[in-house]
């Protein structure tokens, strides 16, 4: 399976693996799995650790260069396909243009989509393995 991950299932699975469901965490853990993350992802993350929101040990930005190294992930690269679809799915993604660019990218790339965000799993746009 080629598995998109949303910026809190990334996070959870380096930080915080028991709030990964056992079949998210087993599906993570599978290496016949091809894992997939947006840049869009990695903004978000900066963008929390920025407003405190979220907490990094150290700086930020050397924070993710550290994960981005321990874990295989391919990149789901923002393109212009990319950005038209996500205009369409912000509808879809309760207006959050992070969660419209991440759902654009697995219907643009044919990923399925690991979240946990209700309005992504309702959704039904794309392919959805829910937390």
């Amino acid at each position: 399976m080629r598995l998109l991950l949303d910026t809190h299932i990334w996070l959870w699975s380096l930080v915080a693996p028991e709030h990964l469901s056992p079949r998210v965490a087993e599906a993570l853990g599978d290496p016949s799995n091809e894992l997939w993350l947006s840049p869009i992802s990695i903004w978000e993350t900066l963008v929390l650790a920025g407003k405190k929101r979220i907490a990094l040990p150290g700086d930020p930005g050397e924070w993710v260069r550290l994960a981005l190294s321990r874990t295989p992930f391919k990149e789901a690269a923002l393109n212009i396909e990319v950005a038209l679809q996500s205009e369409a799915m912000l509808a879809a993604a309760h207006s959050d243009p992070a969660d419209g660019f991440i759902a654009a990218t697995a219907i643009v790339y044919d990923l399925t989509l690991v979240t946990a965000d209700k309005c992504l799993i309702e959704s039904r746009q794309w392919s959805v393995l829910p937390n």
